[in-house]
């Protein structure tokens, strides 16, 4: 049976300053039916008649391949340039592949599964919940939104990301993965690795990444605290030690951590110098008396931005947060009194299956109460997060508090959020012009990367 013909043409060629895509631009009256066909392989639209395809598994070439073959077959026109034929019939590996035993194809499989992973995260058809480094690389947990609320355990980054377990709800899986990964689990998903920022650059354009450039640094401006500057961390402690001295101070013998103790003894400042600002660079903990087991617990991130910390800080100083005796109760009174200038200034309440969220009006910074975390009091998990940057489920920082951690402090951060202001100084976001949370990766992450860039051979 003679395929008909059809009147589009696809060139193929590979991008311009991303050395695995690979390009397509459509001409013909039936164009649509050549964008229709990669648009549904998750080749992505750069423009009219334009699109890209960007893998995180370096797998381009040989998916662009296949594509031409169900195009031809379809009875459309493929051009290929020559790069690009000699991309596709290049043969190479990865060094160190840690699965050795799997032949070529079975780490294209591999690979594959990973790249699916990927763009259900992309396309929010799974919702990470939390993520952690156990020393190696990232593992996350997530749910499904669309697969009655089947969720998974993920393992590994970018290629050699896979489902390591697989759970029948959210709250199974958020259990067993705080049990494996403990104060190590962070709120939402990590952020972006180099090679998911890099792919992410060339399905939206042609041009050369941007990442080395030094844009203009504008005059500070006023805005709201929790969009403020990260500042320097250091410096705000060593005022507010300064400023209260019935607060005494020592650092450890590598000179990395200092710990700030109120003269009673029950309450207890950790600040880390130096953190990465996605990991924990603050911790406050509340004890009963010197010797008790601890209260509450808060922490917080190296990005959190100062004027948040500060009302923090000044809290401490003036309440030492003893409000709340150890064993209270958590009811709607408390959640109620939390979180009462939140509703004051407008922010948008929700309930759902886990918890209750606000969100400011505009959408930027959020505090949620974990109902089920708050009815596991004996267990590690963070009831309150609060949250700030331009996705909740990808936040810029995240501060989270436990169970019984007072509501007048609760109270007091939700007025600064609601009504407080600081300092913008530029472009840059996070600590002593530390780059943004989608530019930065766990720092153990960077040498497993490197060491599986692709060696390719003719």
């Amino acid at each position: 049976m003679t395929t008909p013909s059809i009147d589009a043409h696809v060139h193929l060629d590979v991008h311009p300053h991303h050395s695995s895509a690979v390009t397509a631009v459509l001409t013909g009256s039936q164009a649509h039916i050549a964008h229709v066909a990669l648009e549904a392989d998750n080749w992505s639209v750069l423009g009219k008649n334009t699109l890209v395809l960007a893998r995180i598994d370096h797998e381009e070439p040989y998916w662009a391949e296949w594509a031409t073959e169900q195009l031809a077959a379809d009875g459309i026109t493929v051009e290929i340039t020559p790069k690009l034929r000699e991309a596709m019939d290049e043969e190479w590996t990865w060094p160190n592949y840690p699965m050795r035993w799997c032949t070529r194809s079975e780490i294209r499989q591999v690979s594959n599964e990973a790249q699916k992973i990927h763009d259900d995260i992309r396309h929010g058809h799974l919702l990470i919940h939390a993520h952690a480094h156990d020393g190696h690389t990232t593992a996350a947990v997530g749910a499904y939104l669309h697969q009655n609320g089947k969720s998974v355990y993920l393992h590994g980054e970018d290629h050699l990301r896979q489902v390591a377990d697989t759970f029948q709800s959210p709250a199974a899986a958020l259990v067993a993965f705080e049990k494996a990964h403990g104060t190590a689990m962070r709120p939402g998903p990590a952020p972006l690795t180099d090679t998911e920022q890099d792919t992410a650059h060339a399905r939206t354009s042609l041009g050369p990444p941007t990442a080395g450039a030094e844009p203009p640094r504008p005059e500070p401006e006023t805005v709201p605290a929790y969009a403020a500057d990260a500042g320097d961390h250091d410096a705000l402690l060593d005022t507010f030690l300064e400023d209260h001295r019935d607060w005494q101070k020592w650092r450890t013998w590598s000179d990395d951590t200092t710990h700030a103790i109120h003269e009673d003894q029950t309450l207890r400042i950790e600040h880390v110098h130096e953190t990465d600002p996605h990991e924990t660079a603050w911790t406050v903990a509340a004890y009963e008396s010197p010797v008790s087991d601890r209260m509450w617990v808060l922490t917080a991130i190296g990005a959190t931005p100062t004027p948040v910390l500060r009302g923090l800080l000044h809290h401490l100083a003036d309440s030492k947060g003893s409000d709340t005796a150890l064993g209270s109760p958590v009811g709607e009174k408390t959640v109620t009194a939390s979180t009462r200038p939140l509703s004051e200034a407008g922010w948008s309440h929700a309930v759902d299956g886990r918890g209750t969220r606000w969100t400011s009006p505009a959408g930027d910074v959020g505090i949620q109460f974990d109902a089920f975390a708050a009815q596991r009091p004996n267990h590690n998990l963070a009831t309150w997060t609060v949250w700030g940057g331009p996705d909740r489920d990808r936040p810029t920082w995240t501060l989270t508090a436990s169970l019984y951690t007072p509501s007048s402090l609760l109270a007091d951060l939700s007025e600064n959020l609601a009504y407080g202001t600081g300092n913008l100084p530029g472009p840059l976001t996070g600590r002593k012009g530390l780059p943004s949370p989608a530019a930065t990766s766990p720092s153990a992450s960077v040498t497993t990367r490197a060491s599986h860039q692709p060696t390719r051979t003719r």
